[in-house]
């Protein structure tokens, strides 16, 4: 139920495309107009570090906002905040998460920024796998979410990683010499050879929350953002936020051949634990603190579909041998569960 006092974002307000993905567009706030002579062939301006906070409400400082797409899943922003406020929220430390709280919309932004979408694609300034989606105009809200950007730090970098499964899937055999994630990696890449498309190399997250640093240094030389790899593994080194994360994918089991039934409709937790962003603001002055913070935590459904794919990959895992390794295509040095890396126990679910 909408708050009688919920805020409203002002009408003059202007917005800046900062990123999509398939079911949202970001955006940052401007207050004034940006007097730069306009590109026609750039109807989304790059990001801006001028971002005008003095003159923004109290409310938008140090928040972006985020528009809803129409997807197949149509589920409100109304329900989404509830479902973060009563099941994702009391599961961290309010530092630890990216923020997100509604806010009305003025009559007619959407439609504006559908209006932006649709020029961009015209002018090639729009990603083409982004192309003929566009923001739900039935959505009367907006959700105000906290800037993990380096916009008001120039000196700051920003890492952003998907920490994905820490344990071991519990449903994976225990003779395995991959981890899901890597399991998972492998298959694709075998099925982008068989396309002649580029492979990809990835941490394995086993690594991440490994007790030996050097593991944690060998998973940051795959992730983006922070090139200061040294730097970066004494941050994720035991860290807290990862640790908590790990626990709790410990606790919420029902994945693999364990999740949702196929046809269900049920809001999957354990998914949605495994599937979060991390992003980690770096200061370049080492004195000062390090932000890290937990995104994309919408609860996802097994509707759709979903369950019926998340249990069908566990049983190609499976019966495929690409959890044992045994496929000839295989790298043998990503995952932390092959030798010569000898993982904890606390990796095993």
């Amino acid at each position: 139920m909408t708050k009688p006092n919920l805020f409203e974002l002002p009408s003059g307000v202007q917005l800046v495309y900062l990123a999509e993905g398939g079911a949202n567009v970001i955006y940052r706030f401007v207050r004034k107009p940006i007097l730069a002579k306009k590109d026609p062939k750039r109807p989304l301006p790059p990001p801006t570090h001028d971002t005008d906070h003095y003159n923004l409400p109290t409310q938008l400082k140090g928040k972006l906002l985020r528009l809803r797409k129409e997807t197949p899943a149509d589920i409100s922003y109304t329900e989404i905040v509830r479902n973060f406020d009563t099941i994702i929220r009391p599961l961290f430390n309010p530092e630890e998460l990216v923020d997100q709280t509604l806010v009305r919309l003025p009559e007619g932004l959407v439609a504006s920024c559908n209006e932006q979408l649709r020029t961009a694609e015209l002018n090639g300034a729009r990603p083409e796998k982004r192309h003929g989606g566009y923001l739900c105009l039935h959505e009367p809200f907006g959700l105000l979410i906290t800037d993990m950007t380096t916009a008001g730090d120039p000196g700051a970098t920003l890492a952003e990683l998907k920490p994905k499964w820490l344990n071991q899937s519990p449903s994976a055999p225990a003779t395995a010499h991959r981890c899901r994630t890597c399991a998972l990696r492998d298959m694709k890449n075998r099925e982008s050879q068989l396309l002649g498309r580029k492979e990809q190399r990835s941490f394995c997250p086993l690594d991440l929350v490994s007790g030996q640093y050097d593991n944690v240094l060998r998973a940051t030389g795959l992730i983006k953002g922070c090139k200061d790899r040294s730097r970066l593994a004494h941050i994720l080194y035991r860290n807290p936020t990862l640790q908590r994360l790990q626990s709790l994918q410990k606790t919420e089991r029902d994945v693999g051949l364990h999740g949702p039934a196929a046809q269900s409709r049920e809001m999957s937790l354990a998914m949605t634990l495994r599937d979060c962003t991390m992003f980690i603001k770096i200061p370049h002055d080492e004195r000062s603190s390090v932000e890290i913070r937990l995104g994309d935590l919408d609860l996802k459904t097994g509707a759709g579909g979903k369950a019926d794919y998340w249990r069908d990959l566990e049983t190609r895992l499976i019966e495929q041998g690409w959890y044992r390794g045994s496929n000839i295509s295989q790298n043998s040095g990503e995952c932390a569960l092959h030798s010569p890396r000898r993982p904890s126990q606390s990796y095993l679910a």
